[in-house]
């Protein structure tokens, strides 16, 4: 992040790499690996103005061409705090298709029971290159959903576990507030939330903005509220 900041005004030739050596370049490719350099990046881009925005786009866009990790490494964390459409746009056009080796991994799940009947499920999402969206919530089956938790950027792992640092998303081995965890399809776990959902949607006129990372789920299973069949059917 100090990286970032010392790079992101002036003339955007005076930030190049080969002007600022090796440590500014390791410091840009480690943005293809590292969850917290990249999550940094993202804060401290957010934290500047309109033309400091600007200037870091101008760098990165002539340093990425010397780097050998793909460009959405380098600019993908910004669009995650960048709302201006213009500024978006910019950015999708530096990264262009270098996306870096495919196929993405397929969303994962896995859900458990706690002692009183609730239901916890995790959810993880591919983001970008090796990089995952873990996305949790307690919910009472066909009643209401009690929290979420969503960390948007974690190095992906061979696991649907979040491979970011166990202790602060409450996981403790498998378990979260006293369910073990099991893989399940995907279809399963967004099931169950879309019936909580709708359910907590009768007893409210409006669900709380807090819950709209649940809805996205729906987009990532690839269907909407009518899922509430889909693991039923399965038995």
């Amino acid at each position: 992040m100090a990286e970032l900041e010392q790079h992101s005004s002036g003339n955007p030739e005076e930030t190049g790499l080969l002007r600022d050596g090796l440590a500014w370049r390791a410091w840009l490719e480690a943005l293809a690996t590292d969850a917290e350099a990249a999550l940094g990046a993202a804060f401290a881009y957010e934290s500047f103005d309109d033309h400091g925005r600007d200037a870091v786009i101008d760098a990165l866009d002539v340093d990425a061409t010397q780097l050998s990790v793909p460009r959405v490494a380098v600019f993908a964390p910004f669009l995650s705090v960048e709302a201006n459409p213009l500024r978006r746009e910019r950015i999708r056009a530096a990264m262009g298709k270098d996306v870096g080796p495919g196929p993405y991994a397929q969303a994962r799940a896995m859900m458990g029971t706690t002692a009183d009947g609730d239901n916890i499920v995790l959810v993880e999402t591919q983001v970008y290159l090796g990089f995952v969206r873990t996305t949790m919530c307690r919910l009472t089956p066909d009643r209401c959903v009690h929290w979420v938790r969503v960390d948007p950027l974690c190095a992906g792992g061979d696991t649907v576990l979040p491979s970011c640092g166990l202790p602060s998303c409450g996981l403790d081995g498998r378990g979260l507030e006293g369910a073990m965890l099991e893989a399940v399809p995907l279809i399963c776990a967004v099931d169950a939330v879309a019936r909580a959902l709708v359910a907590q949607r009768r007893q409210c006129s409006e669900l709380p903005s807090s819950l709209r990372p649940l809805v996205d789920l729906f987009n990532t299973a690839g269907c909407g509220l009518s899922v509430a069949n889909g693991c039923r059917e399965k038995g």
